[in-house]
């Protein structure tokens, strides 16, 4: 017979990993968590270090790269094939859940086209199987992710989504950053925006439409969502509009954005009202693809899942549903950088002045415009997009 013997380190760093669970037990009992249900539940609780995002002292970078959201350029993450398949099936949804729809509608002031996106983008309604023991998920990352104070908190929800029976530990599957449910919730937003919109007694995101579609909308009405007023409009970009302009601060009545030269994709027409709307730039891929004047509502989307992809993925989709036709214009073939890259320039663009917000790896909306002003100051085409060229301008101290 073989023997495998788990070597020391992984025994005392599992160890370390219990003692972690233990130490957590007088904030649960402050939450109001039995002994009973935390004994049952942490006994036998080991660790993942194969999920992402890990700070593990001594080694590499763990798991899967980052969220598709943040790694992909647009016309990989928004695929017109999936948006076509999600959005027919979602019109089919739309007649089969249509008294809910109208009654989350009426309450919360969220289009029902709108819930209906977001979990299409979530679990492909309900048909993604969501991977992960969520609160083997939730204590890895309490104990070695990049949030650790955050998820220590969100562990405690989890064992009390499970003690007020919402949920069984069984069916608390997630996603690696521990969001659960046919709409993916992290378990603190479940206790402030969770709807018992069915009426038997239980938040219950995991089985009961109702209740996952309600507290989706819930969510957005609480973090501000405004009933009537649309997410975007896709607009055609004048030849000299400056992409470095495209943060939320720089803001604009519509009618104004169209003075510029900003043109209303397909000849819409905009009411005077609209006209009177406040809204943004976004230029995804910089001066490349499509452009968007984008209203509040974006920035409440940004809410749920802060990555411009995500939002436009969910209000592009939810626009088809409603028989909207696809992006006026194609996404480019632009590549994209790999998150050291683009960490890299944004350090570089924090040195001299020019970037303030996260050091992520993530070209955002900040960090294309920072870009655009970069490009300005050291003579370059200026098309607020991360390139290898901008990166060797950089390197040689332009």
């Amino acid at each position: 017979m073989t023997l495998f013997l788990i070597p020391q380190s992984s025994r005392a760093a599992d160890a370390g990993f219990t003692n972690f669970v233990a130490s957590l037990w007088p904030e649960a009992q402050k939450a109001g968590v039995s002994r009973a249900v935390f004994e049952r539940e942490t006994r036998g609780l080991e660790p993942d270090y194969k999920l992402p995002d890990l700070l593990l002292p001594g080694r590499p970078s763990t798991g899967a790269p980052s969220q598709a959201e943040f790694v992909q350029v647009p016309a990989d993450y928004l695929k017109e094939a999936s948006i076509a398949r999600l959005a027919a099936h979602g019109r089919t949804l739309m007649q089969q859940h249509a008294a809910t729809l109208k009654a989350i509608e009426q309450r919360f002031g969220v289009p029902g086209t709108i819930i209906l996106a977001i979990w299409g983008r979530e679990t492909d309604y309900g048909r993604y199987a969501l991977p992960y023991d969520g609160l083997r998920v939730l204590a890895t990352q309490a104990y070695v992710g990049r949030r650790k104070d955050q998820y220590r908190g969100e562990f405690i929800e989890a064992l009390k989504l499970i003690q007020n029976g919402d949920v069984t530990r069984k069916d608390l599957r997630t996603s690696w950053g521990g969001a659960t449910g046919l709409t993916q919730f992290l378990p603190s937003e479940l206790s402030k925006h969770g709807v018992d919109f069915d009426g038997d007694g239980h938040i219950n995101i995991w089985t009961s439409v109702p209740d996952a579609l309600a507290s989706a909308a819930q969510q957005l009405k609480n973090k501000g969502w405004e009933p009537g007023l649309r997410w975007a409009y896709e607009v055609r970009a004048p030849a000299n509009a400056d992409c470095s302009q495209g943060v939320p601060e720089v803001t604009r009545p519509i009618s104004e954005w169209l003075r510029l030269g900003f043109v209303p994709v397909r000849g819409l027409r905009l009411s005077a009202a609209e006209q009177a709307q406040e809204a943004s730039l976004l230029q995804p891929e910089g001066i490349y693809g499509p452009a968007f004047l984008t209203t509040k509502n974006y920035f409440v989307i940004k809410e749920y899942n802060f990555s411009d992809l995500y939002v436009l993925f969910v209000g592009h989709l939810a626009d088809r549903m409603a028989g909207g036709q696809p992006f006026a214009t194609p996404w480019s073939a632009s590549t994209q950088l790999r998150s050291a890259d683009v960490e890299a320039m944004q350090k570089h663009l924090t040195r001299i002045g020019l970037y303030s917000s996260k050091l992520d790896g993530k070209a955002g909306m900040q960090t294309r415009a920072a870009l655009g002003a970069y490009q300005k100051q050291a003579g370059l085409k200026v098309d607020c997009w991360p390139s290898a060229d901008v990166l060797r301008a950089m390197s040689a101290g332009r």
